[in-house]
This record gives C-alpha cells, sequence and structure tokens, in this order.
C-alpha cells in the first residue's frame, strides 16, 4: 500500500499526464468548415488580401508567408509601392479567377480573415510567392503557418 505522501505524488503526476495529452490534442487547427478548397475571386482587397466566394459564401482570404505595403484607408494613408502591390494583386487575380487554396495550421487570424496559399487553378501559379518573387511583398512568416517558407 502506497503512503498518503506517495499517493499525492502518483495523483499529481496522473493529472499533470491527462493536462498535457488534453493541452498536446487542443490545437488551433482549422476545423473541417475553414478548410477552403476552391473558389472563385470576388474581389482583390490589397496586396496580400482578396474576397474570394467558396461553396457560396463571400470569405475575406489573407495569403500566407507574404506581407504588402498597405493601400489608402480611411484610418492610414498609403505606404510606398503599396497601390503598386494593390494593382499587381488584381493582375494576377482579376475577377472570376478560379483558385485553390491550401491551409497551414492555423485557420483565420485575429480578424476572421481565412489564411491560405492560393494557386491560380489554370496554370498553378503560387500566387503568394509570384507577389514576393516580382518585388510586391516581403517574406512574413508567422508560426506555426511556415509550410512554404522559404
Amino acid at each position: 500500500m502506497l503512503e498518503p505522501a506517495d499517493m499525492r505524488v502518483a495523483l499529481v503526476i496522473v493529472l499533470g499526464t491527462i493536462m498535457l495529452a488534453v493541452t498536446a490534442c487542443n490545437t488551433d487547427r482549422p476545423t473541417a468548415e475553414d478548410s477552403p478548397g476552391t473558389g472563385i475571386v470576388e474581389r482583390v482587397i490589397d496586396g496580400d488580401t482578396i474576397d474570394v466566394r467558396i461553396g457560396g459564401r463571400d470569405e475575406r482570404v489573407r495569403l500566407i508567408g507574404i506581407d504588402t505595403p498597405e493601400i489608402a484607408t480611411p484610418d492610414h494613408e498609403a505606404e510606398c509601392f503599396g497601390p503598386e502591390a494593390h494593382r499587381h494583386s488584381a493582375e494576377l487575380l482579376p475577377l472570376g479567377t478560379t483558385v485553390y487554396m491550401q491551409r497551414d495550421v492555423v485557420g483565420r487570424d485575429d480578424y476572421g480573415r481565412l489564411l491560405a496559399y492560393v494557386f491560380r487553378s489554370d496554370d498553378d501559379v503560387f500566387v503568394n510567392e509570384r507577389i514576393m518573387v516580382d518585388g510586391f511583398a516581403r517574406p512574413l512568416t508567422i508560426e506555426p503557418n511556415s509550410a512554404h517558407r522559404r
């Protein structure tokens, strides 16, 4: 028979193990409803954000892994090359373009935007990478979303 002190230690170990297992299973992975799949570009918001129609629902999508200069809004002025980055993204993703998207570990950002790697369906161009390679974005890795980090 275990002494009371030994039982307390055993109980702490068992409870700690259970808590660790529960925490490990409770990740910030998106649910099935966050799985983007294929959609149609409805609007290019700025250089790294687009609106996509996915399964009858409009979603605001933030392109993972890049950061483009901001365009002007009522709250702030445009950053240098913000309008050019916006225009370039609009050229890469004209309205009506069919895209497919891949998610990473975290499915949505703090603003509720779907986080995705975006590819044009007709020619498989990796849009996130193309914007950066063309000089309109800088790399931006926000862990744990780093599947395509270069």
